[in-house]
């Protein structure tokens, strides 16, 4: 097709068509542009080229296609001179010492974009100016690129991947030299120097620099073998390993993480989990599920259910996608299957790593150096375990980009770092990923189970003891689906001027409101000079509401799915609490919340789908 002068009637709409038809040598979203220009689809073309995707700490996430709102072979190209830019001012030994870049398996054949392409169209930018990248020759756990970058002592790490969003979705996932993903200000010096080099250079287009260049390193054969053995350090009882007669069912829901959690097992001396045939191997369609994430609970499971019980087995291990996250559910003796909430799972790795660790260390003045973490909209039942056993527990912001930063700062200063979680079914079971890790959890979350069936004692049994012991956590979370970005921002500025400018709702219903705090503006009735202790960032929406009833209820936007999401607690001490009374209060001050504060007729929230 001959080039078309675009003539939307919008200049700056114009411009960036212009340039991105200049640049763009992708043939499939260079002709799917100008066709959207020969037949005057304005509206499209706004949708394609009215924003830039915007980096933050997350990277990008986007769907694949063409223009400057998605991720295509340009955007990556774009992205990746900036990062590698932004490197070169930062890290004078850069040249000497590296990237790594990983993979999933995604791919989007209408506009050429998969995640490998993505991978070696960013090799081929680092390598045109003279730095090493250790590309894997083949998909990864995402956990992988976080771990070589500490292991090999490399600047940097990407990771295409966009997890467990839709097929449509790919993304861009950016890690530091401290193996934790990035946290401000290196996100805004990103975005600033992908703006200053929008221009491609002269041989990032030319993937073929990379077949022959000394520059390129394939870490996969060395990192395979080095993970699996660090992982063993968290392996201890070996000896019930190799004789548990508890059979296990996995699914990679057709990601990356059947091999890596056959070789997680081996590693734990384990029989190999029965893997789901039809999500074992990587399926960009991702063709038997609705949405490609556990965390989404029993629907995503089915499969794996059906083969449990035609094989008598009762511990389900699921991973998202590219492998990070890890649901788990467990057959009931009533026939039932238990999905354990993010919550639930991690009050069980909390004390059990806490359990393993104190076998080994009967010294009790190592307990003044030993931390767990956990980000501030989960359970808080690690701080209670804290508070008993003697350790130390904090919370972060949101995402384990915070958890993985603090605790490389913990390492740096020789604590122990036994852990850390967030309720999306995040877990760091191993401090040799600064970052939740499916793969790793697996592994532990098997030997827990077999621990504990050596005993004749279930997940949910000892669910329930751990709460016994250190008082009830009753959770509820969930979310709603929102497309308009006013409305999301009216919602919460109601929220912020509910009886006059600045002034928050000091009941919800029949539930009386006693504190709030405002990640978003750094408000928090609690302190003495009203400021919040955690960082704020205006950039996003987050309130917490604390309830005189003890109930805590967070509302908070997305960083890369249009969410309004929610999570609350009600916490009881030890002692003779009644968890279904307590699931009952909780449950109505969750419907006060959704009618009160959320208003979804109102502003037309879609809830979550069942």
């Amino acid at each position: 097709m001959d080039k078309i002068i675009p003539n939307t009637g919008e200049e700056k709409l114009d411009q960036a068509i212009k340039q991105w038809l200049k640049y763009d040598k992708n043939p499939k979203t260079s002709e799917a542009v100008q066709q959207l220009v020969a037949d005057g689809n304005v509206e499209e073309l706004r949708v394609s080229f009215g924003l830039r995707m915007e980096f933050g700490t997350a990277g990008l996430r986007a769907a694949m296609g063409a223009g400057t709102s998605r991720m295509n072979d340009l955007t990556i190209i774009q992205t990746t001179q900036g990062f590698c830019s932004y490197l070169e001012k930062t890290f004078p030994d850069l040249k000497e010492r590296g990237v790594v870049i990983g993979f999933d398996a995604r791919a989007h054949p209408p506009s050429g974009s998969s995640s490998i392409r993505f991978a070696k169209l960013a090799a081929a930018v680092f390598i045109s100016h003279g730095v090493p990248v250790y590309l894997f020759s083949d998909i990864t756990p995402t956990p992988f690129v976080p771990y070589t970058v500490t292991h090999l002592s490399l600047c940097a790490g990407i990771m295409v991947t966009a997890s467990h969003n839709p097929k449509q979705d790919n993304g861009y996932k950016v890690y530091w030299a401290n193996g934790a993903q990035i946290i401000s200000p290196h996100d805004h010096g990103i975005a600033s120097a992908i703006e200053e080099n929008v221009e491609p250079w002269p041989q990032s287009w030319d993937e073929t620099i990379i077949k022959d260049s000394p520059l390129l390193k394939d870490p996969y054969a060395d990192i395979n073998r080095d993970y699996f053995q660090d992982i063993q350090k968290h392996c201890f009882h070996r000896e019930i390993n190799k004789a548990s007669k508890v059979k296990f069912v996995h699914t990679s829901v057709h990601g990356v993480g059947h091999t890596f959690v056959q070789s997680a097992f081996k590693a734990f001396d384990f029989a190999p989990p029965l893997a789901v045939a039809e999500q074992k191997d990587p399926d960009p369609e991702f063709s038997t599920v609705k949405y490609p994430n556990p965390e989404e609970g029993k629907g995503v499971l089915t499969l794996s259910f059906a083969l449990a019980d035609k094989e008598g087995a009762k511990i389900v291990l699921a991973n998202d996608p590219d492998a990070d996250r890890l649901a788990v559910a467990e057959k009931q003796d009533s026939g039932e299957w238990k999905v354990f909430s993010g919550n639930e799972l991690g009050a069980l790795l909390g004390w059990w790593i806490f359990t393993c660790w104190k076998e080994q260390n009967t010294d009790p003045c190592a307990l003044k150096d030993v931390y767990m973490l956990a980000s501030t909209v989960s359970s808080k039942i690690l701080r209670a375990i804290a508070l008993k056993e003697g350790f130390h527990f904090e919370e972060t912001l949101t995402g384990f980009k915070w958890m993985g930063n603090r605790g490389k700062q913990l390492l740096d200063q020789k604590k122990t770092v036994l852990f850390a979680f967030e309720e999306a079914i995040g877990y760091m079971c191993s401090p040799s990923v600064l970052d939740k890790d499916g793969v790793s959890a697996a592994a532990v979350t098997a030997e827990l189970s077999s621990y504990l069936a050596n005993r004749n004692v279930t997940l949910s049994q000892q669910l329930k003891a751990i709460y016994e012991e250190y008082g009830y956590h009753i959770t509820k979370a969930s979310y709603f689906i929102c497309h308009d970005s006013k409305t999301i921002k009216q919602l919460f500025e109601r929220l912020r001027n509910f009886e006059g400018e600045n002034t928050y709702p000091r009941t919800c219903g029949g539930f009386e409101v006693c504190g709030v705090r405002d990640l978003t503006t750094g408000y928090d009735s609690s302190q003495a000079n009203k400021k919040a202790v955690l960082p704020s960032s205006k950039s996003s929406q987050m309130i917490t509401f604390t309830f005189s009833n003890g109930g805590v209820a967070t509302m908070r936007t997305s960083g890369t799915e249009p969410k309004i999401k929610y999570y609350t607690e009600l916490c009881a001490p030890p002692g003779n609490s009644d968890p279904e009374q307590l699931k009952t209060e909780l449950s109505s001050l969750v419907d006060a919340i959704v009618e009160h504060f959320f208003e979804p007729q109102k502003n037309s929230l879609k809830p979550q789908p069942e």
